[in-house]
């Protein structure tokens, strides 16, 4: 049997064998969330990248520039972190480089895997059930915050980690404790959340309307896949 594994946080990632195993990151906020958002919504590809001046480089070059650092958009760029920015088909056709604290730099280290994929509460089930339907090891990689746990993402893991129940064996006890967080949380996970470090962090940034919206689940029936060096809709590379 296939098995899922759950890494909590990039900084432990060099622990992990990516080669073969589908990986998906998380950063539910807002990262990840902002990807699926912004490929539902029409944007042609998303190229993630680590450095501010990658970003603003690519920028320069013609691409949208959103970037993020400490919850806020620094000085020359035209999107921060907020996945509301991307609905009503705003960017619709357009080529997004993003930078993010987290975010973009967990896909970086991800890069030798055999799949990179996004994942987030918006569009949960279609992660899980193209997880189920593909023939590879899982690795959950939790962006987290400047190194550090968060909850957030360690409970979209455990929600990924119960849509998998009877297709994957679990390999570490990570997988257990996301997938008992989340259970426990379920019911009212904005409530959970409200003593995070994260979501304090943000609603100092008066967006509890991003926080609000990044908790909503299947919203979206799209998966952001890395190709090359960009998340482009996965439903359309198989389609072309």
């Amino acid at each position: 049997m296939r098995k899922v594994d759950v890494c909590l946080t990039p900084e432990l990632l060099h622990l992990y064998e990516v080669e073969k195993r589908v990986v998906v990151i998380v950063d539910i906020l807002r990262a990840t969330s902002c990807m699926t958002v912004a490929i539902a919504n029409g944007v042609e590809k998303i190229i993630p990248v680590a450095k501010l001046e990658e970003c603003q480089s690519l920028r320069e070059k013609g691409c949208v520039g959103a970037a993020e650092r400490d919850g806020k958009m620094p000085e020359g760029f035209d999107l921060g972190n907020s996945p509301l920015a991307y609905l009503n088909n705003a960017y619709a056709g357009k080529t997004i480089a993003m930078t993010t604290t987290n975010g973009t730099l967990a896909i970086a280290k991800s890069k030798d895997a055999e799949e990179v994929i996004v994942g987030s509460f918006l569009n949960k089930t279609a992660v899980i059930n193209y997880l189920i339907a593909q023939p590879n090891d899982v690795l959950i990689v939790c962006a987290g915050w400047k190194g550090k746990v968060n909850l957030e993402d360690t409970l979209f893991a455990g929600a990924v980690v119960e849509g998998l129940k009877g297709y994957f064996e679990i390999e570490n006890d990570s997988v257990i404790a996301s997938a008992t967080l989340y259970n426990h949380a379920k019911k009212d996970m904005l409530a959970y959340l409200s003593a995070c470090s994260h979501v304090k962090r943000l609603k100092n940034l008066n967006i509890q309307k991003d926080i609000e919206f990044c908790l909503h689940e299947d919203q979206f029936n799209v998966i952001p896949v890395l190709k090359e060096d960009a998340l482009v809709d996965m439903e359309k590379l198989v389609l072309t």
